[in-house]
Formats: C-alpha cells, sequence, structure tokens
C-alpha cells in the first residue's frame, strides 16, 4: 500500500465522459486519492452527468459514485448539462454551476480532464 502523502494536496477531476469504463476508473482515482489523505472533487461536465445512470455489467459507475462520496470526495454535477438532458440532480450528484467548476479549477493542486 503507498505511503500517504504528509502534505495533503487538492486534486480536481473533471469527467465529461458517460462512458463507463473511464468514469469508473476516475472515480477509483478520486476513491485512492479520498483514501491517501487528499482533499478531490469531481465535476460531471457535458457527457459526464450522465454518468450516474450508465449501467453496464462490468463496470458499476454508481458504486463507485456513492463510494467516493462516502469516503469524503466532493461530487457535483454541471446543473446546464443535466437541464439540456432533462435530468435532476440526486442524492450523490447535486446541482452546480460554472462558478463551482471554476472554484474546483482554481483551488486545486492539479486537475485532470477526462473525456
Amino acid at each position: 500500500m503507498p505511503e500517504q502523502n504528509a502534505a495533503t494536496e487538492r486534486l480536481g477531476i473533471v469527467l465529461e465522459t458517460a462512458d463507463p469504463e473511464r468514469a469508473w476508473n476516475a472515480l477509483r482515482l478520486g476513491i485512492t486519492a479520498v483514501e491517501n489523505g487528499h482533499e478531490v472533487s469531481v465535476f460531471l461536465l457535458g457527457e459526464g452527468v450522465e454518468a450516474e445512470g450508465v449501467t453496464d455489467g462490468q463496470f458499476d459507475v454508481r458504486d463507485r459514485m456513492e463510494a467516493f462520496v462516502d469516503g469524503g470526495g466532493d461530487l457535483q454535477a454541471c446543473g446546464t448539462c443535466l437541464e439540456i438532458r432533462n435530468s435532476e440532480e440526486s442524492e450523490y450528484c447535486p446541482m452546480s454551476t460554472m462558478s463551482d467548476l471554476l472554484e474546483i479549477v482554481t483551488s486545486s493542486d492539479r486537475v485532470l480532464t477526462i473525456g
């Protein structure tokens, strides 16, 4: 098991795909970072807001979202992107704004975009 960093870093992950394997892996990274003492925010943007509802027998995205949030991760979804898709926020994916994404990007030590 990797050593936990002495200094906490903030990691921002922008997820722009509903591809089950990519979304699943992005959330696994977030979970691992949280477990190693980092502050992590995942922002679902564009097709990424659909990731929670994607069902795939091999990649349980919703389960990884729940584990990420339950472990202390911050998960947000673009409100405009949800509205375009006639979707609503959920327990694990609250509706957020571009200002929230800007806060994640400007306050994070590192930002990773997965599309």
